[in-house]
């Protein structure tokens, strides 16, 4: 009975359907977004209906997160910087969603176990490869921790990306709305490897990785993978619809 229970409250936990207090959440969010800026979300039609997959974004500005949570049409579970974790309103308020609060700049077993509890429990992960908002208004160097992850479980990864949001409170003081637009890419899929995946695979799928992110990002977010069109020009050949 008590494993039962356990795998009850397991599918509940890691569950795609967006209800009870995420639903009142990403309600509140979405209604404040539309006051602030446009939304422009565009090929949903991408998006896998089952898990386990990885979400991947670029990293920009602190309304990335609210922007996706309400572009994208499940419940993901997101990465947390720990230092928010003992924050007055937003620690309570990021725990009741089930953010995963993450050490930055070492290794955190502990947010590596819940990260990896999610995708083998068929949920989805949302994380950005950077591992941190950038700085420089483009794609800083991936880092290897969304690859582990997706050689680890073997997961699909859904990219996606958000332009437009630095934008959003320098219009709103020229009593404009911006336009935030939210592009979700084709599911991939790591490349199958004989038993554990070596550091030069890990890597190799890490700039997989950014090179897709950015080839589905305008050229003035590109970065340091602004050589995209010469190292990947199969990628700009590719580049999926603009379908919403």
């Amino acid at each position: 009975m008590d494993r039962d229970q356990d795998l009850s409250e397991r599918k509940q936990r890691y569950s795609l359907k967006i209800r009870g207090w995420y639903r009142v959440v990403r309600g509140v969010v979405g209604f404040l977004l539309r006051i602030l800026c446009k939304l422009d979300i565009r090929g949903r039609d991408h998006i896998p209906e089952e898990g386990p997959y990885l979400l991947l974004t670029n990293h920009l500005h602190w309304l990335d997160p609210p922007v996706l949570a309400v572009a994208f049409p499940y419940r993901a579970h997101l990465f947390a910087a720990e230092k928010w974790e003992k924050h007055w309103l937003l620690g309570p308020l990021f725990r009741s969603l089930d953010a995963i609060f993450v050490q930055r700049g070492e290794v955190d077993r502990q947010a590596l176990r819940q990260a990896l509890a999610v995708l083998k429990n068929g949920g989805i992960l949302g994380m950005a490869p950077e591992g941190t908002r950038s700085k420089t208004g483009g794609l800083q160097r991936g880092r290897n921790g969304a690859a582990y992850m997706a050689f680890r479980t073997g997961a699909k990864m859904v990219p996606v990306v958000i332009s437009g949001q630095e934008q959003v409170f320098a219009s709103l003081r020229r009593g404009r709305r911006a336009t935030v637009r939210v592009l979700f890419g084709e599911p991939f899929e790591p490349p199958p490897v004989a038993g554990k995946a070596t550091a030069e695979q890990v890597h190799a799928l890490s700039k997989e990785i950014m090179y897709r992110l950015a080839a589905m990002l305008p050229p003035k977010y590109r970065g340091v993978y602004a050589d995209v069109a010469d190292k990947r020009p199969d990628l700009l050949a590719g580049q999926i619809g603009e379908s919403r």
